[in-house]
């Protein structure tokens, strides 16, 4: 599926403006299905490697499923990093000079309950933040709603330069992202935010979260060891590129070089 490009314009403006948009329609119902149905596997290959989905240190129950190494687990996940529509939205806060800093799933099964509010650019560079120099693409496999667990987020929190500009009591602000299933949500890295409590008694809801950031800013994630190099060898020119590939590539042919080179 392809959203209007006057849904993706109106997204584009939403983003800059109010530090998050929702563009609808981006994956078809059989799409969500069948990325679904990856997560899980994921989440099934990643526990078979000795990882836990439950992180005690971000959420109270192992009701959340979350889940690390996407790029590494399946090829679905590497063709939404660089889907089209989301890239357009990264760039049009980010510039054309990003990065893929890390892409995670957070599943939260009924039960889940919230984790601390924060904001993701506080995770990569310290406070004050003057610019957004980091952006998440939600990516909505399951219908999102306050009663299965939206993000929560405090309006307008974007344009804080520290924590303490958010003044008291900011859970008390927060309302939720809801969308349908298909849908992405770009989010402001300064933007503060929650996981949102799962009430329902039997609906799961699934997001990816696609995590950018300025090329100059160190990733949450070294590619170059996360990834085999028989599959990096498989990877075409711009994803290596976003996921800083490239560069160990040219550190590498510069070493090279300069060990070749004649000595005075």
């Amino acid at each position: 599926m392809v959203p209007p490009s006057s849904a993706l314009a109106a997204a584009r403006e939403a983003l800059l403006h109010q530090g998050w948009a929702v563009l609808n329609g981006v994956l078809d119902e059989a799409a969500c299905t069948a990325t679904l149905d990856s997560l899980w596997a994921a989440a099934a290959s990643y526990e078979a490697q000795g990882h836990s989905t439950f992180m005690p240190v971000l959420d109270p129950n192992a009701a959340n499923v979350r889940v690390f190494d996407l790029l590494a687990l399946d090829g679905c996940f590497r063709d939404l990093i660089l889907q089209p529509e989301a890239i357009a939205l990264v760039e049009a806060l980010l510039g054309p000079n990003f990065r893929v800093s890390n892409f995670t799933a957070n599943i939260a099964r009924p039960g889940s309950g919230s984790m601390a509010l924060h904001s993701d650019q506080a995770l990569v560079v310290p406070e004050p933040w003057h610019a957004p120099w980091a952006l998440n693409i939600i990516w909505c496999l399951t219908n999102v709603t306050f009663e299965n667990g939206a993000t929560l987020f405090v309006p307008g929190s974007h344009r804080a330069q520290s924590r303490d500009d958010l003044g008291p009591n900011p859970e008390a602000r927060l309302v939720p992202f809801e969308a349908k299933a298909g849908s992405i949500i770009a989010m402001d890295g300064r933007l503060w935010h929650t996981s949102g409590k799962n009430i329902t008694e039997g609906e799961d809801r699934a997001l990816l979260f696609a995590y950018y950031v300025r090329d100059f800013l160190r990733g949450q994630v070294n590619f170059n060891a996360l990834l085999d190099p028989a599959l990096q060898a498989t990877l075409g020119p711009e994803l290596r590129q976003r996921l800083g590939l490239q560069a160990a590539e040219n550190l590498t042919a510069g070493a090279a070089l300069l060990g070749k080179a004649p000595r005075a």
